[in-house]
């Protein structure tokens, strides 16, 4: 498997790995977000098996020990498999999490005590040149997870939407087309939305925030008006998966292994 470093915005580094086997025919990217910073955060960690590809691109940008966050949608093996080993690497690291994501599960599960971010709250990054700021934006349910969050980068106004958005295959890093469509054939795949209604809300509530550039865990990044694309793929659930649609639900297929 091969793990490749890219920058999506000033500052704000993708690290993806494609896995051919994790959804056949087309394979899956597993991506994980670092932003350059006077305190570096990392959103999602990757399994516990990506640990050595993902802080070796980690290290590419700045030290390991430099790392100062370490932050993911929900708790799931992709998403913080490897916050213990990232944590260990880095000395000064903290998890930040929703709060009720630190109740039900981290302060359990990581090995030093988490940072419970409220909704709304803002985390200050730091930067001499470029200061950054992540804003946490509960999402429960949303995608999946009571614990679900999002964060908002206000200075190049990226949101980092998890699981929102993810499709097959191995594009490039980050795309101006369209990821609706490719999305919602991928929700028809996986079935991975909890609650319709939440998800279309939500993403209504989050186009507020005119994101330039979203950061997706599953496949291709975003630059354009993530406004509209999170309208459209409001709309898109709705029509496809809404109760007046022809939309047979199946079982969720998730074929091949993890890495």
């Amino acid at each position: 498997m091969e793990t490749r470093l890219d920058e999506i915005a000033e500052g704000i580094y993708r690290i993806s790995t494609f896995v051919p086997e994790a959804a056949p025919p087309a394979g899956f990217t597993f991506n994980q977000f670092l932003i350059s910073a006077e305190e570096p955060l990392l959103f999602h960690t990757g399994m516990r098996s990506l640990f050595p590809a993902v802080s070796a691109a980690v290290r590419r940008v700045v030290p390991l020990e430099r790392l100062r966050w370490v932050a993911f949608g929900h708790v799931e093996a992709d998403e913080c498999g490897a916050m213990n080993e990232f944590l260990n690497a880095a000395p000064r690291a903290e998890v930040a999490h929703s709060t009720v994501g630190c109740l039900v599960s981290v302060n359990d599960l990581a090995d030093r005590p988490p940072r419970p971010m409220a909704d709304g709250e803002t985390l200050d990054l730091g930067g001499k040149q470029v200061r950054r700021q992540v804003r946490n934006i509960n999402t429960p349910h949303v995608p999946h997870g009571w614990d679900a969050h999002v964060l908002f980068e206000e200075t190049t106004r990226t949101l980092f939407c998890g699981d929102l958005f993810t499709h097959v295959g191995n594009g490039p890093a980050v795309t101006e087309g369209d990821l609706v469509e490719p999305a919602l054939d991928s929700e028809q795949m996986f079935r991975q939305i909890s609650c319709l209604t939440a998800t279309t809300a939500s993403l209504r509530s989050l186009a507020d925030l005119q994101p330039r550039t979203l950061a997706v865990m599953h496949g291709s990044s975003f630059h354009g008006d993530g406004a509209r694309a999170l309208t459209a793929l409001a709309d898109g659930l709705e029509a496809r998966f809404g109760p007046e649609a022809d939309f047979v639900a199946q079982p969720s297929v998730l074929a091949g292994p993890h890495p």
